[in-house]
């Protein structure tokens, strides 16, 4: 299952791929207010995709953050594993942090780690080939807030 980390790493840095496009910076407090990410917590998250190569910091007034490559450079994939590290589901079914099972007696004959390794291949046969400017274009046109009914309106965001 992705983290929550990875979760906001993909969301934070997908934010950074259309800033590309605009050829500016991003700073943390606008992606933080922009995709509900605890300020501290995407700190934290970007601290391990700097120390991975994934995004450059740029301190001062005008600074903030961007891709260190081309957002057609980076996979989906990387930036799972720069916060998550392994993308299967166990370690035993992990082709770069493998690690065998504390249960397990038979790992070469066990239907878990067999059915693991087929969605692990899965995953990232779609994340290895996934680019974040591929990702980009998942982005569809924010819905129209729908009505309740009464005196009671918020705005409701699917």
């Amino acid at each position: 299952m992705l983290s929550q980390k990875a979760k906001y790493a993909i969301k934070a840095l997908l934010v950074l791929a259309r800033a590309q496009d605009d050829g500016s910076l991003a700073q943390a407090s606008d992606i933080s207010a922009a995709e509900t990410i605890p300020r501290k917590f995407l700190d934290l998250i970007f601290f391990e995709l700097r120390r991975h190569g994934l995004i450059v910091s740029v301190r001062g007034r005008e600074g903030g953050y961007a891709l260190a490559k081309p957002a057609a450079e980076i996979s989906v994939a990387e930036i799972v594993r720069a916060v998550d590290g392994a993308l299967a589901p166990l370690p035993c079914a992990s082709v770069k942090f493998y690690r065998r099972c504390d249960d397990c007696d038979d790992e070469k004959t066990c239907e878990v780690r067999r059915l693991m390794r087929t969605v692990r291949d899965a995953a990232s046969a779609i994340l290895d080939n996934t680019s974040l400017a591929e990702a980009t274009s998942y982005r569809t046109s924010p819905r129209k807030p729908r009505k309740l009914p009464g005196a009671q309106q918020k705005k409701i965001l699917r």
